[in-house]
């Protein structure tokens, strides 16, 4: 045995092995950073692992069975003891310090490995508590249960957006995906989510048999699943379950248990679900079903809470666009009241509620203090961070609106309204690039998404590319039938008078047969640089409460009324202190 280990310090073979393994370790700390850098899949690491071991193999045969020598590498046997003596050798100080070296750069790549470990771990954590609720599937004989397949759906997500600790895209981005078969990878990357929720619902009379799962979108396993066959009434029951088992699966401690279903109306419930299938929808002919839908629910049972919230809302995205807001927004308001006097931790109630009070009390402090009572029961609330940045326009606070709706983008990151306001508040920050890019963003989500102009348009107007504008007006002009205000506005602009005018004259005419908000009127005589008109007209959205220049009044098109004493005396008819709101503009 003593002359086994002699023969092998004579032939380096200690040596190659120890000096292999070195750099071996030092290639596998190099390899588990960058193969996770590239997206390699897991095979990746384990086939370079058994090449590293067998190369160890090889390497130390090769060392016993062979010398390096000038000549090249010959069988150890056949170099003679004088030849091997002078082959160059590494002292034993130099081996010990590559040893050392390269030893020292293996055990930094591990430090640095284990420290990214750990905030990958913490980030992970918080990616475990999220989660997106896909719509479930009808399998109905008839397919005609969408709406409550939509309704069960939005139901339990209400109620898992108040969980603490856990995030919850919102209903719009959730709901995008309805109909397109995508898988969970796809579903979980486009909306940063580490856990879907999916299922289906089969409704036959007054049965319903519902089947859930929910599944981790890194690695396609299911946490949970269960199906559940009960009578109608017990649906209520089967939300708490569900909602429960998926607390449960993603290890969350339940601040506050979901909220006791008392008895309902059966009835009552399912026109509810059907007005809340028809108030997502943005034009008027269904927002206004929705209302009849839900006043039927309160028919069968006036305490039923949320279908007071569905009225509110309903009212809430009629107002301005189609309906005066003198004439909706008092409805918005008494709906929502009722809805909070029989729960008070509906967040959406407050939401409206302070919207309404803003829009028609003027009372910025009581909407403020509703949106955060919202968001305080709702954190994951889209709609209340949305609200909160109009509401924040409207103070004239700028980059703290950008911040609310790129919250409220974060929980709902597929929704073309929000998308659209984003584009409005980054021209209003003077952040041009990024309404650009938030434009093109729109576009993407959805190519027919007009609820004014095109975000888009509006964006290039501000960026000065006025052919592009134009022409993404005219075409959304096409399909809307109604006259383009950001049209006129860029006509103005490149001094095309009469054809503003042209654009000016068929709003004024649209505003005797309907509602037309009188500041989309104002704003294209500011670019005509028609003062006394535009106060003129302002003066009637303030009559009117025009719930847009509430939100807009502080848009780059209106900075030229600023230095006008007569601006300043709107301020203070809304309800605004002048001096603070137009000194927040000065610093722009």
């Amino acid at each position: 045995m003593e002359n086994f280990f002699s023969e092998l310090k004579r032939r380096n073979v200690v040596r190659v092995a120890t000096t292999y393994a070195v750099i071996a370790w030092l290639l596998l700390q190099a390899a588990s950073i960058l193969l996770p850098t590239f997206d390699a899949p897991p095979w990746v690491m384990k086939a370079f692992v058994a090449v590293l071991a067998l190369g160890f193999v090889i390497t130390v045969f090769i060392s016993w069975a062979f010398e390096a020598t000038p000549e090249g590498l010959k069988r150890t046997e056949d170099v003679s003891p004088e030849v091997a003596a002078k082959l160059p050798k590494w002292s034993r100080r130099n081996f010990a310090i590559f040893v050392i070296a390269v030893g020292g750069i293996a055990a930094a790549l591990l430090t640095y490995q284990l420290w990214r470990g750990a905030r990958s771990t913490s980030a992970g954590d918080a990616e475990d508590k999220s989660i997106a609720v896909l719509p479930f599937v009808d399998l109905s004989q008839a397919k005609d249960q969408e709406y409550f397949c939509d309704g069960i759906s939005e139901e339990i997500l209400n109620v898992l957006a108040k969980v603490d600790g856990l995030r919850v895209v919102a209903r719009t981005s959730s709901f995008s995906f309805k109909g397109k078969n995508a898988d969970v990878s796809e579903v979980a990357s486009k909306l940063n989510v580490k856990n879907v929720l999916e299922g289906s619902l089969r409704r036959e009379a007054d049965r319903i048999r519902i089947s859930a799962q929910l599944v981790n979108a890194r690695d396609g396993f299911n946490l949970w699943s269960e199906t559940y066959e009960r009578e109608l009434k017990d649906v209520f029951a089967v939300q708490d379950e569900i909602t429960r088992a998926i607390v449960d699966a993603l290890k969350i401690k339940l601040a506050l248990a979901p909220p006791e279903h008392p008895r309902q109306n059966t009835e009552a419930y399912d026109l509810y679900l059907q007005g809340l299938f028809l108030s997502n929808k943005s034009d008027e002919e269904n927002l206004r079903k929705s209302l009849n839908l839900f006043q039927r629910a309160l028919d069968k049972d006036p305490n039923f809470a949320r279908a007071w919230t569905g009225v509110a809302k309903a009212w809430g995205w009629l107002a301005d666009a189609y309906v005066r807001p003198l004439e909706a927004y008092p409805k918005t308001k008494e709906a929502a009241s009722k809805a909070l006097s029989l729960d008070e931790h509906d967040a959406d109630a407050h939401a409206y509620f302070g919207d309404a009070k803003r829009y028609l009390d003027r009372d910025f402090a009581g909407d403020e203090k509703e949106l955060k009572r919202a968001l305080e029961i709702d954190p994951n609330s889209a709609i209340a961070h949305m609200f909160m940045s109009f509401l924040r326009s409207a103070q004239g606070e700028l980059d703290e609106a950008v911040e609310e709706i790129e919250e409220a983008e974060r929980l709902d990151p597929l929704s073309p309204p929000i998308c659209y306001v984003a584009v409005l508040w980054y021209i209003a920050a003077d952040r041009i690039e990024d309404a650009i890019r938030a434009g093109q963003r729109s576009v993407q989500l959805d190519p027919n998404y007009v609820y004014f102009d095109p975000p888009l348009a509006d964006a290039y107007r501000a960026k000065g590319d006025f052919n592009q504008a134009v022409e993404l007006y005219e075409k959304a002009q096409a399909v809307t039938h109604f006259p383009s205000v950001g049209l006129g506005i860029t006509y103005a602009t490149m001094g095309r008078g009469e054809d503003a005018r042209r654009v000016l004259d068929q709003l004024i005419d649209k505003s005797r047969q309907q509602y037309v908000a009188a500041d989309s009127i104002a704003v294209i005589y500011v670019a005509l640089g028609e003062k006394d008109e535009a106060f003129r007209w302002l003066d009637r959205a303030c009559q009117e409460h025009s719930g847009s220049f509430y939100s807009y009044m502080f848009r780059s098109e209106f900075r030229p009324l600023h230095s006008d004493p007569r601006f300043a005396d709107i301020l203070r008819r809304i309800g605004l202190d002048p001096r603070q709101a137009l000194s927040r503009q000065k610093k722009r």
